[in-house]
């Protein structure tokens, strides 16, 4: 059969969702999910905030962005954006990359709302006349009264901390937030996968994931166990 690139799985369960968002370092009181698909999770955190008004879950989502938003696959979030989300979700990620405007890999999704819109459905005025906006989006094509979202680090990981329980994550850190970066940290946990599953675990074209695994076998060998070191061990014992 051949190779079609995927763009987004299924929707997740909520108990799943949950398990997810844990797993990229948002605390929430559940199991974590071993090393979740980092825009899979952020796009449908926004879908059961924004769609299903969990502002709890919002909130979080907002704050992990802040702190995170560097080691996002930008490309492909965006796309999984404009293709799968509501109006609503669509403004909401349209808020979020204007107030990182400085980021210019999200300068598309930055354009993808132009009318300003309520986060609430009813009773924003109200909120807003008592509280004042949220200033993480003051200007942006989304309202949100300050009261709504809290904002408290302790809420996400620190970038130190995911990277030491993510794989994907750390292979961003190190080599930027790219298809490669997840292609290796997969291939470091199952080196014995194929070009093509490996592209369909990652959402990575098949020449991307070709590349990887052909790179991977050369530093690392097929099972991922080579040993460095070799020639300067044998000329230790020679001498």
């Amino acid at each position: 059969m051949a190779f079609k690139r995927a763009l987004c799985v299924a929707t997740p369960e909520p108990e799943s969702l949950t398990a997810a968002m844990a797993g990229i370092g948002m605390n929430f009181a559940s199991a974590a999910a071993n090393e979740p698909n980092i825009e899979d999770t952020l796009f449908f955190a926004s879908v059961e905030g924004v769609d299903k008004e969990d502002f709890r879950v919002l909130a979080i989502l907002v704050t992990w962005f802040g702190v995170h938003h560097t080691w996002v696959n930008a490309d492909r979030l965006t796309k999984v954006v404009i293709k799968n989300g509501s109006s609503r979700v669509r403004a909401f990620w349209c808020g979020l990359a204007q107030w990182q405007e400085k980021d210019r890999r999200f300068a598309r999704l930055a354009m993808l709302h132009k009318r300003r819109i309520d986060l609430l459905s009813s009773g924003a005025d109200f909120q807003i006349r008592r509280h004042g906006e949220d200033p993480r989006f003051e200007g942006t094509c989304i309202r949100i009264p300050a009261n709504l979202l809290r904002a408290r680090g302790a809420d996400v990981l620190s970038p130190e901390e995911l990277a030491l329980r993510h794989r994907a994550y750390r292979y961003r850190v190190a080599v930027g937030p790219n298809y490669r970066a997840d292609l290796l940290a997969t291939l470091e946990a199952e080196p014995r996968l194929s070009a093509s599953d490996l592209a369909r675990r990652t959402y990575a074209s098949f020449a991307s994931a070709w590349q990887a695994k052909r790179d991977f076998v050369i530093a690392f060998g097929e099972n991922g166990q080579r040993k460095f070191g070799l020639r300067e061990k044998k000329e230790k014992q020679s001498a």
